[in-house]
């Protein structure tokens, strides 16, 4: 029997010896290969945080102490030492979430999987604990290198160090990487601490000393080991950053010597006050693939061979994010302004190959995307063109600046959003479902949608023409959807994607889901009712032409992966009342809710965004609502009488 399948919660981990919890963390790494390989996932992380999350849940006692995981990717092997061991579904519906879930188990704290927030989570619970009377609980928070470059941590930071009369410790797990190698002056000074000779020769030295006198001298040890380690880390002009803020700092240690962490964690447990303890690991520890991949070292994965590493099943159709990367290089070729901004997300987001072509063009700023649309808003004032990639989720953290730096100063940013609308196996927090519902109620801005390759070729090069108001473009996660060619293209920039000689629905098609509202028509054609398809392109503002088109029809059908409530169908609606047109208006798209984990096609289902289920509404209301549908130019508009109802309610169980 594994001591893996012994471990159902975290105090099964009291009855191991130092020998045995070695063993258990071999065991987990193995487990961690073979089973994320078959599923995909973030693999890097996990493997990197073994020894350290053991030890967390040796020394302190999860549930009653709350552990907080910074973004959360790293929480796989917190939910195995806390019963959760059935990784076969692991980000599919109805398997394990990515991120931590409370619904999964009490151990899971916070759910968000954005950056830099875990120290003000810990703050606010320790304070809780402490004013309610339950002081001898503690509170754990593990925070990577790459969220200390986010300035939320810092303000936590600030605020934790004004009340110390809290059991609160701080866990850097400083790997030496966000996504990808950290960067900035910050990431400068740990590295610093990382290769700090003087510092690791005495520190293994002392260790050494002490250990060779046996418990009493041990015990001595690791009573005056914080003053040891706060003179050692001054010598090496570490801890002076955090003593300066009057927090107690331990470290840095090694985060794959069990021993050593145990040690550490007990002697901050005992401190009575908050504590950082500066954990050094390796991400993808124990395995040569992640460690030799020198671009995210297996930071997230889809399916892999788990001998090789190598992908295996995936997909060898473009992805959205090979479009856009591809088209900024040939505009950054003919235009010297271009500059691209991006935080702590280079390849992710496609400015990889802009960044190899014009290395002095690109600022990663970190996980820092206020600072980000911010620092854009200052190089537009100083005549360049910034372009900021971003995921559509991370979006919601600069919202202020994007209203307040950027569109009120009317500087000529472009913002390009990947990973927008239903993402899938990441969760809640990843969907990127609500940046049109927020972004459109900017003065000024322009938001364009392609619904392939070439719109968003052509739709990125007409963002970054317009130097007086900020321009969106955004597009999903995945491969690029099939070329679909309008049969006319409007005065205002409108395509119009089918249409038929009557008149009846109108459906306006948001990007990608233009191809979901051509097949509706055809759906509707075959139930002889007319539909006309239009993609606005650019669907922020509205263009003349769809209100001309909706004052037509007797019905308007929006489809947007977006929230339904505040969405782009919204605007229409608001845009025609305003132009005294009374046509019907359906706005389909996301509910205003927070969905779980599964995938693409799953949530679109749920949210009755496919083609038949869209189809089979509209004939529905038609019948129902007995709302007119036209008939060809020779024959008059007419009512559909009963039977004509009864007749077309049979034959909807057919398209």
């Amino acid at each position: 029997m594994s001591l893996l399948s012994s471990i159902s919660t975290p105090r099964d981990l009291d009855a191991l010896s130092l020998e045995q919890l070695e063993q258990l963390a071999a065991e987990i790494r193995a487990f961690l290969i073979e089973n994320v390989s078959r599923t995909g996932g973030h693999l890097g992380p996990n493997l990197g945080i073994v020894e350290l999350t053991i030890a967390m849940h040796r020394v302190f006692d999860s549930p009653n102490d709350p552990m907080i995981f910074d973004t959360g990717h790293q929480s796989y092997v917190h939910k195995m030492l806390t019963g959760r061991q059935d990784f076969t579904g692991l980000r599919s519906r109805g398997g394990l979430a990515g991120y931590p879930q409370r619904s999964e188990s009490p151990h899971d704290v916070v759910e968000s999987s954005h950056a830099s927030s875990s120290l003000s989570w810990a703050d606010g619970v320790s304070r809780a604990l402490t004013r309610t009377g339950r002081k001898d609980r503690h509170v754990v928070a593990v925070v990577g290198d790459g969220s200390l470059t986010g300035g939320m941590t810092w303000e936590a930071l600030n605020n934790i160090s004004d009340d110390n009369d809290r059991n609160l410790v701080i866990i850097v797990n400083d790997n030496g990487r966000s996504y990808a190698p950290t960067i900035g002056g910050m990431a400068r000074y740990l590295n610093r601490v990382r290769t700090a000779d003087t510092y690791q020769t005495l520190h293994r030295g002392s260790d050494s000393f002490f250990g060779k006198l046996g418990p009493a001298a041990r015990a001595f040890y690791r009573g005056v080991r914080g003053g040891t380690h706060g003179f050692l880390s001054r010598f090496v002009n570490n801890a002076a950053l955090y003593s300066n803020l009057d927090i107690k700092y331990l470290g840095p240690v090694d985060g794959h010597d069990l021993p050593a962490l145990i040690e550490t964690l007990e002697l901050a447990k005992d401190f009575g006050a908050p504590v950082i303890v500066h954990a050094i690991t390796e991400k993808g520890r124990g395995y040569e693939p992640a460690r030799n991949d020198e671009a995210d070292q297996f930071h997230a994965v889809g399916k892999i061979d788990p001998l090789s590493g190598a992908p295996v099943g995936g997909s060898s159709a473009t992805a959205w994010t090979d479009v856009f990367a591809d088209e900024l290089v040939a505009v950054g070729e003919e235009r010297e302004d271009i500059i691209g901004i991006t935080a702590a997300m280079l390849r992710p987001t496609g400015l990889l190959p802009f960044a190899q072509r014009f290395p002095d063009r690109v600022y990663d700023v970190g996980i820092a995307e206020q600072h980000a649309v911010a620092s854009a808003a200052g190089l537009a004032f100083g005549g360049l063109h910034p372009v900021v990639a971003i995921y559509a989720t991370f979006m919601n953290r600069a919202f202020d600046q994007v209203m307040m730096d950027v569109a009120l100063h009317r500087a000529g940013v472009t913002f390009v959003l990947d990973r927008a609308g239903v993402t899938g196996p990441d969760g809640p927090s990843h969907h990127g479902i609500w940046d049109l519902a927020m972004l459109q109620i900017v003065p000024h801005i322009r938001i364009a949608v392609p619904r392939d390759a070439e719109r968003l070729q052509e739709e990125l090069r007409e963002a970054v023409a317009v130097e007086d108001a900020p321009t969106v473009i955004r597009f999903p996660k995945g491969s690029v959807s099939p070329t679909l060619p309008a049969l006319e293209r409007l005065p205002d920039g409108v395509d119009v994607l089918a249409r038929s000689d009557a008149q009846d629905v109108l459906l306006i098609g948001i990007g990608p889901m233009a191809h979901i509202a051509v097949d509706v028509a055809d759906r509707l054609r075959a139930q002889g009712i007319g539909a006309t398809v239009v993609d606005p392109r650019w669907v922020v503002p509205v263009q003349p032409s769809i209100i001309e088109l909706a004052a037509a029809h007797r019905l308007v059908i929006t489809i947007e992966d977006g929230i339904r409530v505040g969405g782009i169908g919204t605007r229409v609606r608001q845009v025609l009342r305003e132009a005294n047109v009374d046509t019907a208006v359906d706005e389909l798209g996301i509910p205003d809710e927070f969905i779980d984990h599964a995938s693409r096609e799953q949530i679109l289902e749920d949210a009755g965004l496919t083609a038949a289920k869209i189809a089979q509404d509209v004939v529905s209301q038609v019948l129902g609502t007995r709302i007119p549908v036209a008939r060809p130019t020779e024959q008059r508009p007419e009512w559909l009488t009963d039977v004509d109802a009864q007749q077309r309610h049979d034959e909807v169980r057919d398209i």
